[in-house]
């Protein structure tokens, strides 16, 4: 069931810092693009309270009504971002301590401690004040709980309430220091009273690495469920007022400190902010969408925030080319976007974020270049009507992403500093996304039944529970594809001893002695057995002893020459590959040939840079034709059916301009 009526398209609105004279104007220009939604209240504390028992909802009501008279519908803001000074001034528990020990004095914003009383005593007021105000309209589409939540706290409130955790967590001290290895360097614990976070002036590392991976594990599971807790408390405020609006808070992408796959368990919808770089692949951002809509296995998401042409923050803010802006939006909606939603709606006048992208321009006028393909695109949104929504994404091929793998194969002091966990599985989703073959992202909880083919690279860190359910997956039939890294620690980041890959030995049918590790300049030859196609290697080269599983490839230097580095082990009824290397392009497309042909997946053959995508609902089967670069492209289509945005009937060979998107409703009888 789709959320909404129809495709949201809006974006962010902060009438408060314009002066009300432009506020009409900018309703008449959102109006003419064919907005339909504005996103409010985002950053408004300190105007909505000036102090601890006085509220102030005047210029928030004048709001409202504004945008009430223009039929907007609106995305709520709880404006819990961002403290109000009265609050940091008054409460200093609700500043947060960073990872240096510095206590932060008032600025910026995502700057509250989550585990201030403070902090939790006020911010679920003002949301349930603001649901009890405005909750009953029908105007109001979604709750937007806080803003892009982020950071840590490493207070002195925050070491207490984490002891609480390890007590509940694990019971007893000594099941602590068992977990933590604590005899190590002599850190065993006699009081709870003894643990500190793992901060810079304890047993931190700055950067990604960790002294005690098993504390600053536990500290990350801490800090992500208390930030988690915030989001819940204002939650439950809203819904004493109003038990029906979904509810979100903006995600961003591969976010690494907080876990994803729990908020969404929390969350009635998921929403994300879209900010590639200039240079960000396709495929990379096609991953982030796939990702945000595996959170909720599979059900569509919000484009909360993109730019619709410049960003003010990353090292090099380029402008979106002429159509590019369009098809950023259209990419959204191939992998499950049911909004189309831009920051921010009119460019502020100061502040850090002025020379941010948005709608209306500090000129103020219609006679833009982004306000004309702002309104062709409201225009062909208006109408697809609700078309497209609640489309979801047929896949047989799955994913795993996981938080506390994240976490943990990034603190790990070695093997390979260049070795990161994000990049690590875009590579292997750009081998499948370039063969035109659809990707779920999923969780360790998620159904692997479902899929044919699950790919598992870098697993670093395998619990019995997950190891058990890798192997039933495996002999029911399924696929899997993991890799170097793969199954070395439970999940206190403590070796399975044994051998490598410690409980998925059995699946993958091998053991690996050790791992040789190198600068991605550094490649070691690779040679698959059946005809010889060399590739290369690098990163990590496992030195590997089959069990059970058949070699599929050997090294051909180095002192491991003529050693497997590619296995295949039937299990059951199934068949689990191990890579046991970094492979290049020519390695992962031989590779990825064998894989697909035993799976019985069959690769889509389009040219570089285009990208069809497919989303069913019950109105049809849809199928996204995108081209990624700026010059045309000519693309032959292998079905057939009408173009939803020309009205045309497209067929065989057809021409996509720059930046082009042709969204085919596929006649089904024609292509059966």
């Amino acid at each position: 069931m789709a959320f909404f009526k129809n495709m949201l398209y809006g974006g962010d609105y902060n009438p408060e810092q314009l002066p009300e004279k432009v506020w009409l104007e900018d309703m008449e220009i959102l109006t003419d693009a064919k907005m339909n939604s504005a996103t409010i209240n985002v950053f408004s504390w300190g105007l909505l309270q000036p102090s601890e028992e006085e509220y102030d909802f005047s210029m928030l009501d004048k709001i409202v009504e504004m945008l009430q008279k223009h039929h907007f519908q609106i995305v709520f803001g709880t404006s819990t971002a961002a403290l109000p000074a009265w609050m940091s001034h008054r409460y200093p528990d609700v500043n947060r301590t960073d990872f240096y020990g510095r206590p932060h004095k008032f600025s910026h914003r995502h700057n509250a401690c989550p585990n201030s009383p403070t902090f939790r005593k006020y911010a679920p007021r003002l949301a349930g004040k603001l649901a009890e105000r405005y909750g009953h309209l029908p105007e109001v589409v979604c709750w937007h709980i806080s803003n892009e939540y982020s950071g840590e706290c490493y207070c002195e409130n925050c070491a207490k309430v984490f002891r609480v955790w390890l007590k509940k967590r694990y019971g007893t001290l000594e099941k602590v220091n068992q977990a933590w290895n604590t005899n190590f360097w002599s850190h065993r614990f006699t009081s709870f009273e003894e643990i500190v976070p793992p901060n810079y002036l304890g047993d931190g590392i700055p950067g990604d690495k960790a002294s005690f991976a098993g504390l600053s594990l536990d500290y990350n599971r801490f800090n992500s469920q208390s930030i988690l807790q915030n989001f819940i408390d204002e939650k439950q405020a809203i819904r004493k007022f109003d038990s029906k609006t979904p509810v979100t808070t903006n995600l961003m992408g591969a976010y690494k400190p907080l876990n994803y796959f729990e908020f969404a368990k929390e969350m009635d919808l998921i929403s994300w902010d879209a900010y590639p770089s200039f240079d960000t692949p396709a495929s990379f951002s096609a991953m982030m969408h796939d990702l945000m809509r595996g959170l909720k296995d599979g059900q569509p998401f919000m484009l909360m925030e993109q730019t619709p042409s410049q960003q003010n923050w990353q090292p090099f803010n380029s402008l979106k080319r002429p159509g590019q802006m369009r098809l950023m939006s259209y990419h959204a909606v191939a992998h499950g976007a049911d909004t189309v939603q831009f920051f921010q709606l009119r460019k502020s006048v100061g502040g850090g974020e002025k020379f941010h992208g948005a709608i209306i321009d500090h000129v103020g006028t219609k006679d833009t270049r982004v306000f004309r393909e702002v309104t062709q695109l409201g225009e062909e949104l208006a109408d697809l009507k609700d078309t497209l929504l609640d489309g979801r994404t047929p896949s047989r091929v799955g994913l795993v992403f996981d938080w506390e793998n994240y976490w943990g194969l990034e603190f790990a002091i070695g093997p390979n500093v260049e070795l990161k966990y994000v990049d690590f599985l875009h590579h292997y989703y750009q081998e499948i996304y370039r063969r035109g073959i659809a990707i779920d992202m999923v969780g360790l909880e998620s159904d692997f039944s479902q899929y044919d083919l699950l790919l598992a690279p870098a697993l670093y860190m395998v619990t019995k529970e997950v190891a058990e359910k890798i192997n039933d997956y495996v002999a029911k039939g399924g696929t899997l594809v993991t890799s170097t890294m793969s199954g070395l620690v439970d999940e206190h980041d403590n070796i399975h001893l044994g051998g490598y890959p410690g409980p998925l030995k059995e699946v993958t049918g091998i053991w690996v002695e050790e791992f040789d590790a190198m600068p991605t300049e550094k490649q070691v030859p690779v040679a698959f057995l059946a005809d010889e196609v060399a590739a290369s290697g690098t990163l990590l080269c496992d030195i590997i002893h089959p069990q059970t599983a058949e070699v599929l490839a050997n090294y051909r230097g180095e002192f491991y020459q003529d050693t497997p580095v590619i296995t295949c082990n039937d299990y059951g009824k199934g068949h689990a590959f191990y890579v046991g290397t970094h492979l290049d392009t020519r390695g992962m497309a031989r590779f990825f040939d064998e894989v697909l042909r035993k799976v019985g997946i069959t690769s889509e053959a389009w040219p570089e840079h285009v990208e069809v995508a497919t989303r069913k609902n019950q109105q049809g089967t849809f199928k996204f034709v995108m081209n990624h670069q700026e010059a045309p492209q000519k693309v032959n289509l292998n079905f057939s059916g009408e173009d939803l945005l020309t009205k045309k009937t497209l067929t065989g060979e057809v021409t996509l301009p720059s930046y082009g998107v042709f969204i085919v409703k596929v006649n089904e009888e024609a292509n059966s």
